[in-house]
């Protein structure tokens, strides 16, 4: 069920937790190419979402990459929490 989702139609990051760091992150190689040089993070969070089909508002839980001086990147869908 995971989506790629866009950080324009996140409203509010309601609660944030480090999954994965250094080496742990098995994408590293692959942001560090993309983005650049960093010390990535793996964060998972429940987040409030404008769904941009149709609007409605939902919490979800989404995880997406960060890095210090880069920010945050590649946000993700991972399931529907509840609809507000």
């Amino acid at each position: 069920m995971a989506r790629h989702i866009s950080f324009d139609d996140i409203l509010e990051v309601l609660n944030q937790e480090v999954i994965a760091k250094g080496n742990g992150v098995h994408a590293r190689h692959a942001l560090n190419k993309e983005f650049g040089r960093g010390n990535w993070r793996k964060v998972k969070g429940a987040v409030l979402w404008r769904r941009p089909e149709d609007g409605t508002i939902w919490i979800i839980e989404a995880h997406w990459f960060e890095a210090h001086g880069i920010g945050r990147e590649l946000p993700k869908l991972v399931r529907y929490l509840e609809k507000e």
